[in-house]
């Protein structure tokens, strides 16, 4: 019987392991879920009988070492700069890999020695990135098929609340790693290409610049610029295109609000925060600004940033002029945001969150201009079975049952941007509810 690896079971785990689970008789497989958190393996393994949830430090490497030697697929929920010291682990051992997090430079420099070794490391193969690439590619290849020329191509994702359980004044709720969500951006340049011309909007403007982005039956929603869409013209094959631009959602108004607290300071992971367990919210607050003369500190906040009312009542619920303690011992800004985030957009009991994805082409084809529009709205089950676990997990256990039957021979450092591997994976998605709706029209 064949083994799989998981390290990690944590939010973003669930949708992986039930596949898996659900398949292992069929696939004559066994699931080994490792996490620091044994309760949190055994919830997601429910005792299932071709499954084992242990406890694993993954930063002790001999024990590291010895799981992966011990199983025949690794597949890394580890935080994403932990992947390439298990890729190393996993060529060294001859195990192949699955990871959902982009492919850093450390990893790739891997390529040669894990085609040597015969090993397939297939990465981004989440939602953003991982979907994301599978159903433009989908779309790309249609239309170089047809002799189509693509002139521009913008894509956005968002992970959101949804809309029943949409409570709160900052439309959010955290569904995925929430340092991630506190360092959006933090400390680079977004780089884009827009008509020919190249773009750059540094961090301190990044969420000041937003696209409009409309979806049916859902409104409207804040695009954001993600770090580089310029990577992407080679991985697409769309060297020689005018306009592309990747992007993350918000809903409207979100990203207004997030704005006031970068340029305010509370966004800072270089800071250190001097005997933070002292100090409350209102403290760290004003501390960013000049309250001499006993100035009012919301007052002085909006005049400061010269922001709105509908802002100034977000950042009010959120709590930043609370006289309530930071609840960190030490850290950064961010790391205290990051714990205040935690607690109010808290998913609630019965809360669903959703995947919104979308994507705009425009192409011409015998002499005319087209535009076309896909698009997806994937809802959630429970704060267990996300949305986000789903579109993360699903793509991951699809590609790893089609390396376990051998319909997956490639090796080295791979993305899902062929058609062997988005292909079978985008029409098994589209059974699993996964969806896309397309939408064209002549310019």
């Amino acid at each position: 019987m064949k083994k799989i690896l998981i390290l990690g079971a944590g939010r973003s785990s669930a949708h992986l392991i039930k596949y898996l689970l659900e398949h292992a008789t069929a696939g004559a497989w066994h699931v080994r879920v490792a996490d620091m958190d044994l309760a949190m393996a055994l919830q997601k393994t429910a005792g299932h009988a071709q499954s084992s949830a242990f406890q694993l430090n993954a930063n002790d490497d001999g024990q590291r070492m010895v799981e992966i030697e011990q199983s025949d697929l690794v597949i890394s929920m580890l935080p994403a700069f932990m992947h390439t010291e298990v890729a190393q682990d996993c060529i060294q051992c001859g195990k192949h890999l699955i990871t959902p997090s982009y492919v850093s430079d450390e990893m790739w420099a891997l390529h040669e020695q894990a085609q040597q070794k015969g090993v397939l490391i297939l990465n981004e193969m989440g939602v953003d990135p991982g979907i994301d690439h599978m159903s433009a590619m989908q779309i790309i290849d249609g239309l170089r098929a047809k002799g189509a020329v693509i002139e521009s191509f913008e894509s956005f994702t968002g992970g959101l609340i949804a809309p029943e359980c949409d409570n709160n004044p900052w439309n959010y709720k955290i569904t995925w790693n929430p340092r991630n969500v506190v360092l959006a951006g933090y400390g680079g340049t977004a780089r884009f290409q827009q008509e020919g011309q190249l773009k750059y909007i540094p961090y301190q403007r990044l969420f000041e610049r937003i696209t409009d982005v409309e979806i049916a039956d859902y409104g409207h929603f804040d695009g954001y610029a993600n770090r580089d869409s310029l990577k992407y013209k080679k991985i697409y094959g769309l060297e020689t295109i005018p306009t592309i631009y990747r992007g993350t959602l918000r809903r409207g108004g979100f990203c207004a609000a997030w704005n006031a607290l970068v340029q305010l300071g509370l966004t800072d992971d270089s800071l250190l925060i001097e005997n933070p367990a002292a100090k409350t919210w209102c403290v760290l607050t004003s501390s960013f600004l000049d309250l001499s003369g006993g100035k009012e500190l919301e007052k002085t906040l909006q005049q400061y940033l010269q922001t709105s009312d509908v802002v100034m009542s977000k950042l009010k619920w959120l709590g930043i002029f609370d006289n309530e303690p930071l609840d960190i011992t030490e850290g950064s800004p961010a790391v205290a945001l990051q714990r205040l985030i935690e607690k109010k957009w808290k998913l609630d009991e019965h809360d669903k969150d959703m995947i919104v994805m979308w994507h705009r082409f425009e192409y011409r084809l015998n002499d005319k201009r087209h535009r076309l529009i896909s698009s997806l709205v994937t809802p959630g089950e429970d704060p267990i079975y996300t949305a986000m676990s789903k579109t993360v997990g699903l793509p991951m256990a699809i590609a790893a049952k089609m390396i376990l039957q051998g319909q997956l021979n490639m090796t080295g450092v791979v993305l899902p941007v062929i058609p062997e591997i988005y292909n079978p994976i985008m029409d098994e998605l589209n059974t699993l509810g996964i969806q896309f709706k397309e939408n064209e029209a002549t310019l």
